[in-house]
């Protein structure tokens, strides 16, 4: 990224404000030019003296701007400047009449008088001590936002963030935070633990206040949610909070029940152990695990005999189901809550297809949701069925602090009867209870998934939790249709999570094994597979084709690899517009993902409009634009990113294959060599062999791949889900 531009000057004009956001445009008068400024700076008057850091950029329509990104201010020091200040209607009640008589008469003292004597004010003809004291309160007001800003900015704090915290506590803003930096954690200001902690030190806080020690604990919960945990261990929690923030484990074992005490976390219970959560967590988990019980008892299985429906089903789309997809089928109609599962090749489509259809020969409105637009496309694809993602589905809004809510809620229900969740193991724990809420108690569910996959990228284990309970009707499909049994990719997938090695010998299928054991070598090998062997012997493109790796980190690593394969397959050239970031430079034509969840980027397709790019969201760079933004089509919604947006995407010609759940690719490409060895497990080579749909390619080691099969460590997930059905259905019987 390039280096940040300064600039001062005098704020000349406002040219828009949006006092909600805070997003201010104005001419800086720079004493020997004028420059627009924009950013979201917060409430600037005309008048204010100002310093910009930012960049310069080029609008398309308005031509040289200057995006801010923070502001520096103080107050107008020049009788002509406050004069300008005042009479722009800044405080309340004073108009630029009263203005120039209040400058005339206290000169470039003017604001001081105003803020600390304003009974002085009343020496101006017609002005009562009433008014005076009503112009004082007023101006103390507008300056306390402003002074905010000044002391949050002196930490390189966005007004972003202190207009939030004034309208969290108002006046007394500054007065919370330096009483408690941590305050700003919370979810309507959101700055991390790491930038309060820095405040902390430099109020020369204690690094064993309780403060510190009890924002240290939450901080590191919300680093477990990331890391896939919905809880931690009591012991574990307190051991690693000691050690991130470098006291005693005394201090934050008694922190840790004040906080319990405050309600500031929870705890659970189980297997004589006790599990520390925070709230959100602790209450998603228990709704869950709630509403799941009372659904077993709503659609308890009637006993219909629906088989005669089945058969009538199996003349009209002239196929015959397996004993375990009549089961299936069954199941959904006489009862109405169903975990589906099963590896490649085992029928579960064509199994939902018949549940869909004759739930619609009943008069049902079923509704098709997945977790991602690739797993949404593809269900839709293989059914016939339209199909949203859960977050279009549930249409994400804003609440008056700014945080991501979901319209569809307990208030405010989906009319759907029935609910089909494709690609459930992908779906953690917080969407699924935003899921649950918006769902009518009436409304059938059910989740189809592969539990041997991966877990969500989110926290929790859900799918596998409701499995393991033993509580939820489950039909595990486990026979191979004939037609799937001539792919090596589907045998593979089934001897590898039966935990036998894969066959790896044969050169006429659709898997292959390139040996290499070393990592220049091998490196260069799957370039070679992406940008020319692949595409010359089945024309592919860039988008068929995937390499899934294990890692990030490393020459086989997705960092690493995109480089190669973007200097090989995307190379720059003077027709080709492009950005530099600091991980990747972006230019045209290049493969991207978005990798954390955007709820504000707005696209569109054709007439359809709408608004989020959720984690996972692979799409294509159409044209990086002489103003710094970049379009990128994501399969035909077309997105407009500013340059900081762009900093939540990465090259794609190679992703993780945590990141690829939920899609599949024509031709998947796995280098297996040099990686971290707890990254070598059995579901996750499992996961990324799943992926590919007609090729698929290891290049390395044989024998990391087999101790990939032998090494059945899954992925450690702290949940306590699975206890708590079984508590709760314990205590409903």
């Amino acid at each position: 990224m390039n280096d940040p531009v300064v600039i001062e000057g005098t704020v000349d004009s406002v040219l828009y404000s949006d006092p909600d956001s805070g997003y201010i445009v104005f001419d800086l008068d720079m004493g020997d030019e004028y420059i627009t400024v924009t950013g979201s700076l917060g409430n600037i008057e005309e008048g204010e003296a100002v310093r910009v850091t930012g960049e310069y950029m080029t609008h398309a329509k308005y031509g040289e701007q200057f995006k801010a990104e923070v502001c520096e201010r103080k107050l107008p020091a020049t009788e002509s400047a406050i004069l300008k200040y005042l009479a722009a209607g800044t405080i309340k009640g004073v108009g630029p009449s009263l203005a120039k008589k209040i400058v005339d008469r206290f000169g470039t003292q003017a604001l001081h008088i105003i803020e600390d004597d304003p009974d002085r004010l009343t020496e101006i003809s017609g002005l009562s001590r009433t008014k005076a004291d009503e112009i004082s309160q007023e101006f103390r007001r507008v300056n306390g936002v402003r002074t905010l800003m000044i002391f949050l900015g002196g930490y390189n704090i966005a007004p972003s963030a202190a207009m939030s915290a004034w309208k969290k506590w108002g006046q007394f803003a500054e007065s919370v935070i330096k009483k408690d930096p941590y305050m700003l954690c919370i979810p309507e200001i959101g700055l991390s633990f790491t930038v309060a902690d820095r405040i902390a030190a430099d109020m020369k806080l204690s690094a064993d206040d309780p403060q510190r020690i009890r924002a240290g604990i939450i901080f590191f919960l919300e680093e477990c949610m990331k890391g896939g945990h919905t809880c931690i261990p009591r012991e574990i929690l307190i051991r690693r909070t000691a050690e991130i923030l470098k006291v005693d484990e005394e201090k934050v074992a008694d922190s840790l029940q004040a906080a319990c005490d405050e309600d500031r976390v929870k705890t659970y219970e189980r297997d004589s152990k006790v599990f520390v959560l925070l709230p959100e967590a602790d209450h998603a988990e228990s709704y869950i695990a709630s509403r799941l019980v009372t659904m077993t008892a709503i659609f308890r299985d009637s006993g219909a005999d629906n088989s005669k429906l089945i058969d009538i089903e199996e003349k009209t789309k002239i196929i015959t189901y397996a004993e375990k997809q009549r089961e299936a089928i069954a199941k959904a109609l006489s009862g109405g809550l169903l975990i589906l599962t099963g590896g490649p090749g085992t029928g579960k489509t064509t199994t939902l297809k018949a549940i869909i259809s004759l739930y619609e020969q009943k008069g049902l409105k079923v509704t098709i949701t997945a977790p991602t637009g690739r797993a949404a496309k593809r269900v839709s694809d293989l059914t016939g069925y339209p199909a949203k993602t859960i977050h279009r589905l549930l249409e994400v809004m804003f609440d008056a602090s700014g945080v991501p809510k979901f319209r569809h809620n307990e208030q405010d229900q989906l009319s759907a009867d029935v609910m089909i969740i494709y690609e459930m193991s992908m779906v953690d724990t917080m969407l699924f209870e935003a899921l649950l809420k918006a769902m009518k108690l009436s409304c059938r569910l059910i989740m189809v998934g592969d539990a041997d996959q991966l877990p969500s990228v989110g926290a929790g284990n859900v799918l596998r939790d409701m499995i393991d309970s033993g509580r939820i009707p489950t039909v595990g499909l486990t026979e191979i249709f004939r037609q799937a049994e001539q792919s090596l990719i589907v045998t593979n997938a089934h001897r590898i999570v039966n935990g036998e090695y894969p066959d790896i010998s044969r050169s006429d299928g659709d898997f292959f094994f390139l040996m290499r054991n070393d990592i220049d070598d091998a490196a260069q090998t799957v370039v070679e597979l992406c940008a020319r062997r692949l595409p010359d012997a089945y024309g592919y493109d860039t988008d068929d084709i995937q390499i899934l790796c294990p890692s990030r980190k490393g020459k086989l690593g997705t960092v690493e690899l995109n480089k190669y394969l973007q200097q090989r397959i995307n190379p720059p050239s003077n027709s080709k517009a492009e950005i530099k970031m600091p991980l990747y430079v972006f230019r045209d034509g290049d493969k991207v993902m978005q990798t954390k969840n955007d709820y504000d980027i707005k696209w569109t397709r054709d007439k359809e409009k709408g608004t989020g790019i959720y984690n996972g969201d692979i799409g294509t760079i159409v044209k990086v634009k002489k103003s710094g933004t970049v379009i990128i089509d994501f399969e035909g919604r077309m997105a407009e990113y500013t340059r900081k947006e762009l900093e939540e995407t990465e090259l794609a010609y190679a992703i993780t294959v945590h990141k690829s759940q939920g899609s599949e690719f024509n031709a998947v490409v796995i280098p297996l060599l040099g990686a971290f060895e707890k990254l070598y497990y059995r579901n996750l080579i499992y996961t990324a062999v799943t992926r590919a749909k007609k090729q698929l390619i290891i290049v390395g080691s044989p024998q990391i791949l087999r101790y990939m099969v032998d090494n059945d460590r899954r992925t450690l997930r702290y949940t306590c889900l699975t206890d708590r059905i079984i508590r709760e259905s314990e205590q409903d019987t």
